[in-house]
């Protein structure tokens, strides 16, 4: 684990805040908007330079922050992430994404493992592994960030569409499965976001097929609105739980239905 600076002491009585996935995108937006709520945040990604740096930005602005390179598919690594941690008050299950927009006659099933991993079982190892730590707590919350495609489907997307489907099961069953004890369980489904890399990724670097994504949609959600979106979740009084919200730009009124202005 690589403490981002040392200047701020991270004091036991600050409460913890852990995102995955939180090099880029979403994940970063939610780590600045949970250390600006007061939060000491622990940023894991597979990109280790990415978050010592962000780690380092937060710290700079008088923010407790610490980077961990992690991949949340590994539960050895995960296990021994959740070790080193001496309190966890908040986990943000962020790490995800697609790849491929193939119909499901030519799909590449490595690539609907792969989501799966990612998506679902990544997101099953974190929160397994700091469960306990979440109720020792006494005020403990997970939020599960899925997507309007765990909610309806469009043609092109099954793969991805049957990953976050999945997670959200997994959110909805954990808060069945848990009620009665202090540990909430928030679902955020976000739908149309343009951010830098998940298009890209999705098209394994096609920038072209990338942009057509957000083709004449004036204002697609960002990054900073959805991480908005999780900060005020979580920083509702202990006693709300904010079971599930869908978050979409005003243009899109479905998953395959969008306002163009082209």
């Amino acid at each position: 684990m690589t403490a981002a600076a040392t200047g701020n002491a991270q004091g036991a009585g600050t409460p913890v805040a852990v995102v995955t996935g939180a090099s880029s995108g979403i994940g970063a937006a939610t780590a600045r908007g949970l250390a600006a709520a007061g939060y000491r945040v622990v940023l894991t990604a597979r990109r280790e330079d990415r978050i010592e740096t962000l780690a380092a930005e937060l710290t700079d602005g008088g923010h407790q922050a610490t980077a961990y390179a992690l991949d949340v598919t590994d539960r050895p690594a995960v296990d021994a992430f959740a070790a080193t941690l001496d309190r966890c008050d908040v986990l943000v299950n962020n790490a995800g994404g697609a790849l491929g927009a193939d119909p499901v006659a030519t799909g590449d099933p490595a690539d609907w493992r792969r989501m799966f991993e990612v998506n679902v079982i990544g997101t099953l190892h974190t929160t397994q592994a700091l469960l306990p730590a979440l109720t020792a707590s006494g005020n403990g919350t997970v939020v599960i960030l899925t997507s309007t495609a765990g909610h309806g489907t469009y043609e092109g997307g099954a793969g991805y569409v049957a990953a976050k489907h999945g997670e959200h099961v997994l959110a909805e069953t954990l808060r069945l499965e848990i009620v009665g004890t202090p540990v909430r369980v928030i679902e955020i489904a976000p739908g149309m976001v343009k951010t830098d890399e998940f298009a890209t990724t999705r098209f394994r670097g096609d920038t072209d097929k990338a942009a057509k994504v957000y083709a004449g949609v004036a204002d697609p959600l960002t990054a900073d609105d959805i991480a908005d979106t999780i900060t005020w979740s979580v920083t509702r009084p202990p006693h709300v739980n904010i079971d599930l919200m869908l978050v979409r730009p005003r243009a899109q009124a479905s998953n395959s239905k969008v306002h163009r202005e082209l």
